[in-house]
């Protein structure tokens, strides 16, 4: 069983309420989202592991039952080019739940016309294989968001 925690401060809002048909649809996978809060922040590990993909809008974070999660940080913010995120870690780094991963601004993803809402998904899990999703209400970085059992 693996809880996965929230890698950023906002309102969790439920993967239905992404503004994106592949999230929403939960084609990437089940989760939760989270509408951060509009200053600049840190995304954290939502879990203990490797970091198996890095990109400067998304990052995965597998941990050592083979789950890997998605954090991705707003919606078409690969179409910022990397601007205004900071990579923290590098792909192939162990990190710990609630270590910095990325700098960002979501006000910032905003005022460049892009939605700072983020996805955090369990790759390749099925639906049931979830529960306790926070899909409404505040979300502090390291609030549990999910279990993966």
């Amino acid at each position: 069983m693996t809880t996965v925690t929230s890698p950023l401060t906002g309102r969790a809002i439920g993967l239905a309420n992404v503004p994106d048909p592949v999230f929403a649809g939960a084609m990437v996978g089940p989760g939760t989202a989270i509408d951060p809060v509009r200053e600049p922040t840190t995304a954290v590990a939502p879990v203990d592991g490797l970091v198996v993909s890095m990109h400067p809008h998304a990052f995965v974070v597998m941990d050592a039952d083979g789950h890997g999660v998605l954090t991705h940080l707003g919606i078409d913010t690969v179409q910022l080019n990397g601007e205004g995120f900071e990579l923290l870690v590098n792909k192939g780094d162990q990190v710990k739940r609630g270590q910095p991963v990325i700098s960002w601004n979501p006000a910032a993803v905003e005022a460049a016309g892009k939605s700072p809402i983020s996805p955090i998904v369990a790759l390749e899990a099925t639906a049931d294989a979830l529960s306790s999703v926070a899909e409404t209400g505040e979300v502090a970085t390291g609030g549990d968001l999910f279990t993966w059992n």
